[in-house]
């Protein structure tokens, strides 16, 4: 996976975030189609945060002067349990 794929999958899950944001507001009455879609955004949100890992990982390995192919997906119990 390239750099830039990582980032064309960043921009939908971006495009979709936002998508998904704007149904909420526009649904606010509706308690089902707000669980669906809450439950999507979480599954989106760490999606990114994988992306975004990932991306991270590829660019320090290249600075430091490795292999940016030896970047690997990080399980989301470990994405997630990092510090902001």
């Amino acid at each position: 996976m390239s750099d830039e794929s990582i980032a064309v999958r960043i921009e939908r899950l971006v495009a979709e975030e936002h998508d998904l944001r704007n149904l909420e507001e526009a649904e606010r009455d509706d308690d089902d189609a707000l669980a669906d879609e809450r439950d999507r955004l979480a599954a989106i949100e760490v999606e990114l945060d994988r992306c975004w890992d990932l991306l991270r990982q590829r660019r320090a390995l290249r600075s430091a002067g490795a292999d940016p192919g030896d970047a690997t997906v990080r399980d989301s119990a470990t994405v997630e349990g990092y510090l902001q």
